[in-house]
């Protein structure tokens, strides 16, 4: 990892593209339908006028397992489920225009926002308002296009605002998480752990959430 000015990183992943197939001769091995390639990725943060750019990540995603939160407990509920891209033209709860308006007043209420950039693209998004409450920051947003999921971005993005929230002065973080088996077994690997009564504030916004806090 090469550090920039502060602001972020440079950071390289590996990422496993499929359609590339090669055959045993080609590889002198197994044969495979993908090949691993690798791709530079810069964390910086995000100016307000970069925030419209939410659109550019695809955050369709098929979950066939939720989650339901009982206190400290989680109650498995499978299903069919699935998450479509935001909506570039509408004005509705899953529109890019709502995202942007969403992601705009988290920065009104003192958060910062990084993003996660792959040539000119950008492929994850992540924002953390400190002091939601004395000591408690929020990690308010975070999402990585469909493709480079699994990949370490979004592990990189929460590093960086748990980061901050440190340097805020901040001990502990909570999440509202969308209550996905992926999402969820993403934030209990990063150390974040059920809360037995979630904040009213959060939970009223977000009542099927599973709601988290970690220690910083």
């Amino acid at each position: 990892m090469r550090e920039i000015d502060g602001d972020g990183a440079l950071v390289t992943v590996r990422i496993r593209r499929v359609g590339a197939a090669r055959t045993r001769r080609e590889t002198g091995g197994p044969a495979c339908d993908c090949c691993v390639v690798e791709e530079r990725v810069e964390i910086r943060r995000l100016a307000r006028t970069e925030l419209s750019r939410v659109g550019e990540i695809d955050r369709t995603e098929h979950i066939d397992l939720l989650y339901e939160q009982r206190g400290t407990e989680l109650v498995e509920r499978p299903g069919n489920w699935s998450a479509s891209a935001w909506d570039p033209d509408g004005h509705g709860e899953h529109s890019v225009e709502a995202k942007r308006d969403e992601l705009e007043h988290y920065l009104d209420a003192g958060g910062v926002a990084f993003g996660a950039f792959v040539g000119e693209g950008l492929v994850g998004i992540g924002v953390v308002v400190p002091h939601l409450r004395p000591a408690v920051a929020q990690l308010a947003f975070l999402h990585v296009t469909q493709t480079l999921r699994g990949a370490g971005i979004g592990s990189r993005l929460s590093g960086e605002l748990e980061q901050v929230a440190r340097g805020a002065g901040d001990s502990s973080m909570v999440v509202s998480a969308t209550p996905s088996a992926n999402t969820v077994r993403f934030y209990m690997g990063r150390g974040f752990e059920l809360m037995p009564q979630p904040l009213p504030e959060l939970f009223e916004r977000e009542p099927e959430d599973v709601h988290m806090r970690k220690v910083l």
